[in-house]
This record gives C-alpha cells, structure tokens and sequence, in this order.
C-alpha cells in the first residue's frame, strides 16, 4: 500500500435502517443542534448538559432534569450517535459523536443547521423502538 492512501479516511457506510434509525432519535432527543454541533469539537460533560445551565447553552428546548438528559443520552449511545468519554479512571459524565453522529451532523449542517421537527410518527415509532428492544444476539 501506498504511503500516500494513508492519510484517506474513507466515511464508514452505514445501512439505511441504521441511519434512519438514528436520524429518527436524533430528532425525537430533548437537544438542540448546538449540542451536536459542539460534540462535534469537544466533549460536553452531563452537567453543561442538564438543567437550566443546558437551557442556557441553547442545548435543550427547555430545562431537563439530569436523570431525563442522561437516560436521552444513553438511548443515542444505544442507536450509534453518541459515546461516553473516557480518562485514565474509566467512563466520565462527557459525551462525543461517533463516526455516524458527526455524518449526521454535517448533513444538517449543510441543510441549515437545524434539526428538523419530529413527526408524531417519529414519536411513536422512537418511543416503541426503546421501549422494545430486540437484543443484538437475535
């Protein structure tokens, strides 16, 4: 191989379930796109996240309780948008983009930074897809 293919990264290819999957909890998420769009950068820690401080970060449509933002978390982690930090102690409170988050984000970039509005089939069909989870065995 090439010493020059080193430097080409090539975006892993997701199947369309996947990324509709992920589009549909991205939307149907308590978040802001200035939440993505600052995972993007840098990890934003559970704290900077909850409560009226996430509020006043312009993450969150309004105030939400650390549990609820953490439980939101965790479901985006499950569908592949999203990973925990971790340091020399082990998993923090600090959330980034995965590979699949940051090609999601970049697509709404380009198409107005904005996350576009859950419909109430979105809804339905998030809510149902956390609620029933078939395990990755199956």
């Amino acid at each position: 191989m090439a010493s020059s293919q080193f430097g080409q990264t090539l975006p892993i290819q997701y199947s369309p379930k996947t990324i509709r999957r992920a589009e549909r909890a991205m939307r149907c998420a308590p978040f802001q796109w200035a939440l993505f769009n600052t995972m993007r950068w840098q990890s934003v820690d559970l704290r900077a996240i909850a409560g009226k401080v996430g509020w006043s970060h312009g993450y969150t449509r309004r105030p939400v309780p650390e549990l609820v933002a953490e439980t939101e978390l965790l479901w985006l982690i499950q569908v592949g948008l999203l990973r925990r930090e971790v340091d020399g102690q082990g998993l923090t409170d600090s959330f980034r983009l995965t590979p699949l988050g940051h090609q999601l984000v970049e697509k709404w970039q380009n198409l107005g930074k904005s996350l576009p509005a859950p419909s109430l089939g979105d809804r339905l069909y998030n809510a149902l897809s956390r609620w029933v989870r078939v395990p990755s065995w199956i």
